[in-house]
C-alpha cells in the first residue's frame, strides 16, 4: 500500500511539472540587421559595402553570430520558445540567423512582416516548432499613408498551440518614435491606436480567457501605453546594474516591453534584462552603454543599442 501511494505521489508531481513546463519568451531590438544587397525599393544604401558605413558580409555575419549567442544565453538550459525581433530587414538575414548561426540545430522557424517602412526594417517572430505549433498569422498595417504620414512598420500577429494544448496569441510591434511634431507624434498615436484595436478585438473574442502576449520596442515607458489595456506584471529588480533596456544621453529607460492578457497574469514571471560584459561599452564615469554596431558611421563592432528582456510563462 505504501509503495502504491508513493507511485501515485511521484506521478502527481511528474504530471504537475509537465503542466508547468517553462515557456520562455524574449524580445529584442537588434538595431539595423541588414543584409549587404541593395534593395532598390527601400532606402538601405547606408548598409552596403560601398557606403560610408562599409557594411560588409563579414560584419553582417559577426552580428548574426552575436545575436545567436545572446539568444542561447537568454535561454540558458532551454532555448526561448518565442523570440520577437525588431529592426530586421528581410528573409535573407532571418534565414541566416535560423539556418546558419548557432541556432541552426535548435528547431527555430520564423515569420516576419513586409512593411512599407522606407528604410525596410521589419519585425519578426522566431518560434521553436516543438514548443509552438503555429496555426496562423497575419499583419496589421498602420494606415499612416491615408493620413498623409510616412509609412511605418506593420504589426505582426501569430497564434499557435503550446505544450498544454492551449492556444497562445503573440503580437510583435515596433512603434514609431515620438520625435517630430508633424510626423513622429501623430504617426505614433495612429500606430498605438492600431495596436490597441487589435488587442481589444482579440480579448473581446476570447470571452475573458484569451491567452495573449504583446512584445516589442514601444519607444516609450509603460505610463504611455495605457490605451492597450494589457497587464505588465513584470517589474524591474532594483538589484540590476541597469535601469532599463535603452540608454540615451546618460538616461536609462524601459522602452521595450512584454505585456500579457489577464488570463496569463498569474502564470507570468518577472521580466529579466540580459547583458554581458562583451555587450557593454564602458564610459569615463564608470558606467556603460550597450555596445552598438555603429557609433555614428564608425564601426564599433557591438550587437545592439538595446538590451533584450525575457520572461517565463508557466503553462
Amino acid at each position: 500500500m505504501t509503495r502504491i501511494l508513493l507511485i501515485i505521489c511521484l506521478l502527481h508531481i511528474t504530471l504537475e511539472s509537465w503542466g508547468q513546463e517553462r515557456f520562455r519568451v524574449m524580445t529584442w531590438n537588434v538595431e539595423n540587421l541588414f543584409d549587404c544587397r541593395d534593395d532598390t525599393m527601400k532606402q538601405d544604401e547606408e548598409f552596403l559595402p560601398e557606403s560610408t558605413r562599409q557594411w560588409t558580409w563579414l560584419r553582417m555575419r559577426r552580428k548574426i553570430t552575436d545575436i545567436g549567442r545572446v539568444v542561447m544565453a537568454v535561454g540558458g538550459d532551454r532555448p526561448p520558445s518565442l523570440v520577437a525581433l525588431q529592426e530586421v530587414e528581410n528573409d535573407s538575414v532571418m534565414n541566416a540567423l535560423t539556418r546558419s548561426s548557432a541556432l541552426r540545430t535548435l528547431g527555430y522557424d520564423y515569420i516576419m512582416t513586409d512593411s512599407p517602412d522606407k528604410r525596410g526594417v521589419d519585425v519578426a517572430l522566431m518560434f521553436r516548432r516543438e514548443d509552438f505549433r503555429i496555426l496562423g498569422w497575419e499583419t496589421r498595417r498602420v494606415p499612416s499613408i491615408s493620413y498623409g504620414l510616412r509609412p511605418t512598420r506593420d504589426i505582426l500577429h501569430a497564434w499557435g498551440i503550446v505544450a498544454n494544448g492551449d492556444t497562445l496569441h503573440a503580437v510583435v510591434c515596433h512603434l514609431p518614435s515620438k520625435a517630430g511634431r508633424r510626423q513622429g507624434k501623430p504617426n505614433r498615436r495612429l500606430a498605438l491606436a492600431t495596436l490597441a484595436s487589435l488587442c481589444d478585438s482579440l480579448l473581446a473574442s476570447g470571452e475573458g480567457d484569451r491567452r495573449l502576449i504583446v512584445m516589442g520596442d514601444f519607444n516609450s515607458p509603460l505610463g504611455e501605453l495605457r490605451p492597450l489595456r494589457m497587464l505588465h506584471p513584470m517589474t524591474p529588480n532594483g538589484k540590476r546594474p541597469t535601469e532599463g533596456t535603452y540608454r540615451f544621453r546618460s538616461n536609462w529607460s524601459w522602452i521595450d516591453h512584454i505585456m500579457v492578457s489577464p488570463a496569463l497574469k498569474d502564470c507570468t514571471t518577472e521580466a529579466r534584462i540580459y547583458s554581458a560584459d562583451w555587450m557593454q561599452r564602458p564610459v569615463a564615469d564608470g558606467t556603460w552603454y550597450p555596445r552598438r554596431t555603429y557609433q555614428g558611421t564608425t564601426y564599433a563592432g557591438g550587437v545592439s543599442d538595446h538590451l533584450p528582456i525575457s520572461c517565463d510563462l508557466r503553462l
